[in-house]
């Protein structure tokens, strides 16, 4: 019953959506800032954790809600709004990152080899996880600084995933991946987290 309930909230928001949506196409601005208010502190919080800069990702989120302002009828409504926000509000922030630095590892779209490819594993138990880690306040910091450290690619998965709680699924729509390619990264960003992570608790950490 928990679960069938939480699936009918999930399509009277996304239906809500729309509704908004499709008054915002015919020129109500009021259902657009109903729209802003919905999703900008999940917004803020995504950006924040991309770019760790709170300045930086009020930016983003600003130039996120702009950028769908002005290309909302463009908007095919083939995904959910949020999915198409979120997919923004995520490249705003990479942008952001590219901005400040000149490298190529801010971005999305890296070159990760034989990602399809690759065969699941399974990390040694090592407790407490990355994700585990993230909810417990006296250590956000640390995570934080190991997650500032992935390359942008692998962290906003991360994010989606373990600290945003979003599906595989989900995060495959919002980022245009394959869901094989989403389980590689959050794969990858797991295990670098866990070998930065591993120093400060004197753990060894051995992987299959």
């Amino acid at each position: 019953m928990i679960g069938n309930s939480t699936s009918c909230t999930a399509a009277e928001t996304t239906d809500d959506d729309m509704a908004l949506v499709h008054a915002c196409k015919n020129g109500d601005l009021a259902a657009f800032e109903q729209l802003v208010n919905r999703y900008d502190k999940r917004m803020l919080s995504i950006a924040q954790h991309v770019t760790h800069n709170r300045q930086d990702a009020q930016e983003a989120v600003q130039e996120a809600f702009l950028k769908v302002f002005r290309k909302l009828t463009q908007f095919q409504e083939n995904s959910r709004f949020s999915t198409w926000l979120i997919r923004i509000t995520v490249n705003e922030s990479l942008m952001t990152l590219r901005k400040q630095r000149s490298t190529r590892e801010v971005s999305i779209d890296e070159d990760f080899q034989s990602e399809a490819e690759m065969t699941p594993f399974e990390l040694a138990d090592w407790a407490p996880n990355p994700e585990e880690l993230y909810r417990r306040s006296e250590l956000r910091d640390i995570l934080r600084r190991a997650l500032q450290e992935l390359q942008p690619g692998l962290r906003v998965v991360f994010v989606l995933r373990d600290v945003e709680g979003f599906s595989t699924e989900q995060t495959a729509e919002v980022l245009d991946l394959t869901q094989v390619a989403v389980k590689a990264r959050l794969c990858r960003a797991r295990l670098r987290l866990r070998k930065r992570l591993s120093k400060y608790f004197g753990v060894g950490v051995t992987y299959s």
